[in-house]
């Protein structure tokens, strides 16, 4: 595609590596942009790191995982180390940039759907089974993968846990589908090891018929030590939840996203910082259009301005690139995208079916989805 060379031209630079220029704090950065957009319009420091970014064919190179999983949950660590979670139980990691891939999936578990994977350092990490009642499960280890241990396991038959994230080591909530017509939070102040269901008090009604799509990871998201963010769908509108204090209170938002069907909504939500976000999704099914399908926030979640060119078909997963304040990047089922205004506007760079994406701060990014795709952002 045309587009792609320029595009790649930026994803070049993630892909080389860190550039040796400060950066301002909690700035992500996951995209690639040409190298005259970021002449011409970016700000300085996104110039900058785009500098490196000069390789015409950068893009996602796929990994040979050895698995045939369809992988949702995925946690990038570094250029070198990432994890991902997905179906018959599986849990993959790499410590060498995907040249070979560990299977360390919990014993047992290969009737589990892992749709979510959260890690709190190089040997910690938590992940999500989904599903109703005893199916929704977390398991957390502290060596690797070498072991695991089993936090939770859901006695309720009415919830249903989607995503999971950690605003610290410590502190971590879970998200259910609504229950008595609540979104149902569930929290750990240990790393994980336990877990209790907080008060609905504070927590909206639920729309009929609404709740979370487990599909990459993202339909729970934070930033910073309190804030976090419920992507919802399913219902007559997509909204965004927000909380400020960990999940004791939140509020809505309306979305422009599509809704009035099951299948339509917010899949997935990419927060820079407390301040701005974006929201990706549409309508999974294949034969059916996602117009508007993205829009971005720069008020914590509080109004969303739909894409004034949005991706072209649904897309179930998004991150922001590390150190930059305008690129970001979105993933589905039939493509890539890349934004460079933060949101605005998106540009297809790949074709390749990805469910998940996600960014570390040394600028490595992955993706992953089905029959064991596992991807890197290289030259």
């Amino acid at each position: 595609m045309a587009l792609v060379a320029g595009a790649a031209a930026a994803l070049a630079t993630l892909a080389a590596g860190p550039v040796a220029v400060a950066r301002p704090a909690n700035t992500p950065t996951n995209a690639t942009f040409p190298p005259s957009y970021a002449t011409t319009h970016a700000p300085a420091r996104d110039a900058l790191s785009a500098a490196s970014l000069t390789t015409p064919h950068a893009g996602w190179r796929l990994k040979d995982s050895g698995s045939t999983a369809r992988f949702r949950g995925l946690a990038a660590v570094s250029r070198t180390t990432a994890w991902a979670a997905g179906t018959a139980g599986t849990v993959l990691r790499t410590h060498d940039g995907g040249k070979h891939w560990s299977d360390i999936s919990p014993p047992g578990a290969d009737a589990l759907e892992f749709r979510d994977i959260e890690t709190l350092d190089a040997r910690r990490a938590v992940v999500l089974a989904i599903g109703e009642g005893a199916a929704s499960r977390v398991f957390r280890t502290e060596d690797a993968g070498a072991t695991w241990t089993e936090s939770f396991r859901n006695p309720d038959p009415r919830a249903f846990y989607d995503c999971l994230t950690f605003f610290d080591r410590r502190h971590g909530i879970a998200l259910s589908d609504p229950v008595d017509g609540k979104y149902r939070i569930l929290s750990t102040g240990d790393g994980g090891r336990s877990w209790r269901v907080l008060p609905s008090d504070g927590m909206p009604p639920a729309q009929q018929g609404e709740a979370a799509f487990a599909a990459s990871g993202q339909c729970l998201v934070s930033s910073g030590s309190r804030d976090a963010w419920i992507a919802t769908g399913g219902a007559a509108t997509a909204r965004v939840l927000h909380t400020a204090d960990r999940g004791r209170t939140w509020s809505v938002a309306d979305t422009p996203l599509p809704a009035g069907d099951p299948a339509r909504g917010v899949f997935a939500l990419a927060v820079r910082d407390r301040g701005h976000a974006l929201a990706v999704g549409g309508d999974y099914r294949p034969d059916q259009p996602s117009p508007h399908a993205a829009a971005a926030s720069d008020d914590a979640g509080a109004t969303w301005t739909p894409a004034v060119a949005p991706p072209k078909a649904y897309r179930s997963g998004a991150a922001w690139l590390p150190h930059s304040r305008r690129l970001a990047l979105a993933v589905g089922p039939s493509g890539s995208d890349l934004t460079l205004d933060g949101g605005r506007t998106w540009h297809t760079f790949d074709n390749g079916s990805y469910d998940t994406v996600d960014c570390a701060p040394d600028l490595g990014c992955w993706a992953a989805g089905e029959r064991g795709r596992i991807a890197r952002l290289e030259p």
